[in-house]
């Protein structure tokens, strides 16, 4: 009989993230580990595959940036912790590169299934490539979801948190490819009154009332 697939509801932006406590890396793990810092969790299909070791080495060379912001960063695969073990190893004894952010060992697909990492379209074994943003308040904030086949893009990770990071310390919003030291929009008015004087306002330059970019 085959086995049945866990029916869960996945979590979504702005839901609180589902609390953990999961083995690890180094040693035994949970989400509220991390309350007070941004979290980047995310999960590869499995170890000693060549996609997810060249996604290993680029997520360990942003791991100090990601420290730069107050971000941490812990991976999950469907492994067990002796087998993350030999892998980080054989990463850092071929490559030089040590792997410094746990990796949770999720057997059973207990976090796994709590963050809807398994699609069966995909398999039914292996997590697909996630990556979960989490606030210090523990809310999930973004979601980025990649197929087995294809690495993740770690510029991307870094401009996401650094638009998330600028979006709440400024109430602003960051448009396509934005990078910091761009122009940022400022929120569109809810008023009309508050669109006239928008297009009036200093320091701010507006397309037309509902589109105006300033600095930051």
């Amino acid at each position: 009989m085959e086995n049945e697939t866990r029916k869960v509801e996945i979590p979504r932006i702005g839901d609180p993230a589902p609390q953990f406590e999961a083995v690890t890396t180094h040693g035994k793990k949970s989400l509220a580990d991390y309350k007070g810092s941004w979290l980047i969790l995310f999960s590869h299909p499995a170890d000693f595959t060549p996609v997810c070791t060249t996604e290993f080495i680029a997520f360990a060379e942003i791991h100090p940036e990601l420290r730069k912001r107050n971000t941490e960063l812990i991976g999950l695969s469907i492994d067990g912790v002796s087998a993350h073990i030999a892998w980080v190893r054989n990463i850092e004894e071929k490559t030089g590169v040590k792997i410094e952010f746990p990796v949770i060992a999720d057997l059973n697909q207990d976090v796994a299934s709590l963050y809807g990492m398994i699609h069966p379209g995909a398999s039914v074994t292996a997590a697909v490539r996630c990556v979960f943003v989490i606030d210090p308040e523990q809310i999930v904030r973004a979601i980025i979801y990649y197929p087995l086949t294809t690495g993740r893009n770690m510029d991307e990770i870094l401009r996401l948190i650094d638009a998330l990071q600028a979006t709440d310390e400024h109430k602003i919003a960051t448009p396509a490819n934005w990078r910091p030291g761009d122009d940022v929009i400022v929120p569109a008015p809810a008023t009309q009154q508050g669109a006239e004087e928008r297009v009036k306002m200093e320091g701010v330059s507006c397309v037309d009332w509902y589109l105006c970019k300033k600095k930051i």
